[in-house]
């Protein structure tokens, strides 16, 4: 005898293995501090790769101004500039991609944690049945 209940649990489980447990079943596989510090790594190499990419774009825009004026202090200075802004730019992408993963992964092992205590209950259901 099918039971309503047991059903629509039934269903409720397999939509969810279907659309987001995939994804959420692979993040819950990781402790935090490793989903989060691989995906800060990953940030920063790719934040690195821009940042060297934006610094060459305005240094070959700005080479004509650059070499009309250029001394050694100026030199210093600009060099100064561009690491600070480095370092300002991978702070700030750390952060935000910490904050961003930590969150993505919090919400991920609770969803996991609803499906397994969903999982028990329906566990229960069959074993009341047989009674």
């Amino acid at each position: 005898m099918l039971d309503a209940d047991r059903v629509k649990l039934m269903t409720k489980l397999a939509l969810y293995e279907q659309a987001q447990g995939k994804e959420d079943f692979k993040i819950s596989e990781y402790y935090r501090k490793d989903y989060t510090g691989a995906h800060v790594i990953c940030s920063v190499l790719w934040v690195t790769v821009g940042y060297i990419c934006v610094v060459a774009l305005l240094v070959l825009t700005g080479m004509e101004k650059l070499m009309a004026g250029m001394s050694a202090g100026i030199l210093l200075a600009l060099m100064g500039v561009a690491v600070a802004g480095y370092i300002f730019t991978l702070i700030i992408f750390g952060i935000l991609t910490s904050h961003i993963y930590n969150k993505k992964h919090q919400d991920a092992r609770y969803r996991v944690k609803l499906y397994n205590h969903d999982l028990i209950k329906l566990l229960k259901m069959y074993e009341k049945e047989k009674k």
